[in-house]
């Protein structure tokens, strides 16, 4: 083990210096092997610890269980004493010694944002999966070197190269270090620039995305919601894009970016928009949660689960603001926005759970419950992102109709940046109320207990009724069926039962997730038909569903009730009024009467 050649780095007399290698002399192996060596030590010890989760990414994910081979010693090879005080806690005794270096592997072959990935096409990792950190020096700048297996792999990361010092970075702390995805590969790099700002985009996987098309709806994205902040408050911004056969998700940090997203889903217009609401999404982040976030979030304990009730906010009023910038940067039409609000309140009114679970415990409760989902979470939870989601759009409604579209949520957000995103300070549960209510000029105490504190159900109708739209009911064969009450699917060539909605028909007659369907009135059914065959029966029907419990063979006698909507649409009211038609033109521009 050879001794790392640093770059000085700026340092308080006292404070260590601390460097990084990063290599991945086998990628067939998935195995990053990672060097760190602190010098100037002065203690007679030295604790290290590993990130238990990333921020962005409200789980515990025990990132310590993918690292193996740790090892310590000397500059000359010679081993320092060194025990495991915790799952993701090592203790080395460092008497008289003033440099040391670790050595470890990290097993890496999970390719989503927010963990590391790595195999003969690329390399790919996060800050909090990968580097160890010592507690006591969080501040302190870090180098870190790449070192890449072939000499035609590049590096792609937003934290600043150091000059003259190839692949090798500096990172002004561990936070930074932290909030920095690198990808490491043959990826495909594109640069282009808004408003003066440079921007890359890193993309990694074939498929069917055509850059000459997403890049200036990119470049839209980013106008339209810096003119909303008033300016890009970075220098540089990266999109890190992984396309992936199947994957979907993102991850924000401060300066770039982590996309997946399946390879072949960018020709269909509903799925290539779906893109750029994940694009938006991520992107309004920079300033929603990284820099505009909750006191909660401003330091992070990076050992435990850091509680916050606002994730409604940070996650559910980005999520609404994702629908709503492609729509202001002309990437798509009214119609198509109000058919995307209507989805989401399609599947917000068809959650049982959404009347069981307060939209602030959803938040608080991210750690448990959003991230592991069970067959029973759609019966007793609600995301955050969806629910947060339509209490933004009604807010953003109720300051609207009171201020003649004058105010809107926009004044909302730019109120924050000014008040604790640009002096970068967290705000609490009751500055977040305190500044809303002073856009909408209003007391929000009872909404706020109703549909954030309560499980009251969202009167869309009251909020949509002064911009002359209602929600209503979509028309199809869907609905006709009687009412069942669960879910199913075909796997491997079983029709199993996914879920069982509680106080259903099916729940009343014994099924149970995970049941094996196999005959419905003693003739065999399968998953795809089962809709179709319903429209057969009449609600206050029984019929027999004979399923395998388990090993067992078992005959439910289930008695159908009433069709219930699956599907909504936001429509015109019968005859608007004139302030109803003044108030919607002035909300998306267009004409209420071009709306279908």
């Amino acid at each position: 083990m050879t001794q790392l050649q640093t770059s000085p780095l700026s340092q308080s007399s006292s404070a260590p210096t601390i460097c990084y290698q990063v290599a991945m002399p086998r990628p067939q192996s998935h195995l990053f092997e990672v060097m760190l060596q602190v010098e100037s030590w002065q203690a007679a010890t030295l604790d290290l610890n590993l990130p238990v989760w990333t921020p962005g990414s409200y789980l515990v994910r025990e990132y310590a269980r993918h690292l193996q081979r740790f090892s310590a010693t000397t500059p000359d090879g010679q081993p320092l004493a060194w025990s495991k005080q915790s799952k993701n806690h090592w203790h080395i005794a460092t008497p008289d010694v003033s440099t040391i270096q670790v050595f470890y592997q990290v097993y890496a072959n999970e390719l989503t944002v927010r963990t590391n990935h790595l195999d003969v096409s690329h390399g790919y990792f996060n800050g909090a999966a990968l580097f160890l950190y010592i507690p006591q020096h969080l501040e302190q700048p870090i180098q870190i070197k790449v070192v890449p297996p072939y000499p035609s792999w590049q590096v792609t990361t937003p934290l600043p190269a150091i000059a003259d010092a190839p692949n090798t970075f500096l990172a002004a702390n561990y936070d930074e270090l932290v909030d920095s995805p690198f990808e490491i590969g043959n990826h495909q790099l594109y640069s282009f620039s808004v408003e003066g700002k440079s921007h890359e985009l890193a993309i990694w996987g074939g498929g069917n995305l055509n850059p000459d098309r997403l890049i200036p709806d990119i470049q839209k994205i980013i106008q339209a919601e810096s003119q909303l902040f008033g300016g890009l408050p970075y220098e540089r911004y990266v999109f890190l894009l992984h396309l992936s056969s199947q994957g979907f998700g993102g991850l924000e940090h401060r300066t770039s970016c982590s996309l997946n997203y399946p390879r072949f889903n960018f020709r269909k217009t509903d799925r290539y928009h779906r893109f750029l609401n994940l694009v938006a999404h991520e992107f309004f982040h920079l300033w929603n949660v990284k820099r505009i976030r909750p006191k909660a979030l401003e330091n992070f304990d990076y050992n435990n689960e850091n509680y916050t009730p606002s994730l409604w906010f940070c996650e559910g009023a980005t999520s609404y603001y994702d629908t709503v910038i492609p729509l202001r940067a002309g990437i798509y039409d009214a119609q198509f926005f109000l058919e995307a609000m209507a989805q989401s309140i399609s599947r917000f009114l068809t959650i049982p759970g959404r009347a069981v679970q307060p939209l602030s415990e959803s938040s608080f409760d991210a750690w448990i419950k959003l991230y592991r989902p069970s067959p029973n979470s759609n019966n007793s939870q609600i995301s955050y992102y969806l629910k947060g989601k339509l209490v933004s759009f009604l807010l953003d409604l109720l300051i609207r109709a009171r201020h003649q579209n004058q105010r809107s949520l926009d004044d909302v957000m730019r109120r924050l940046w000014q008040a604790f995103g640009q002096p970068d300070v967290g705000f609490t549960p009751e500055q977040l109320q305190a500044t809303i209510e002073s856009v909408a000029d209003t007391d929000l105490q009872d909404f706020l207990g109703a549909y954030l504190h309560g499980t009251d159900e969202l009167p869309f109708d009251r909020y949509l009724q002064p911009f002359g739209l209602q929600v209503q009911s979509s028309s199809g064969d869907g609905e006709k069926v009687p009412y069942l009450g669960l879910v199913s699917k075909t796997e491997n060539g079983r029709h199993l039962v996914q879920f069982v909605a509680s106080g259903s028909p099916a729940e009343d007659g014994g099924i149970d997730a995970g049941d094996e369907v196999l005959a419905l009135n003693g003739c065999r059914i399968s998953a795809e038909q089962l809709p179709e065959r319903l429209q057969d029966f009449n609600p206050g029907e029984a019929v027999q569903l004979t399923v395998f419990h388990g090993d067992r063979l078992r005959t439910c006698l289930v008695t159908l009730s009433e069709p219930k909507a699956e599907r909504y649409k936001l429509v015109p009211v019968a005859q608007p009024s004139t302030e109803q038609v003044r108030n919607f033109q002035g909300w998306l521009g267009v004409s209420l009467a071009d709306i279908g």
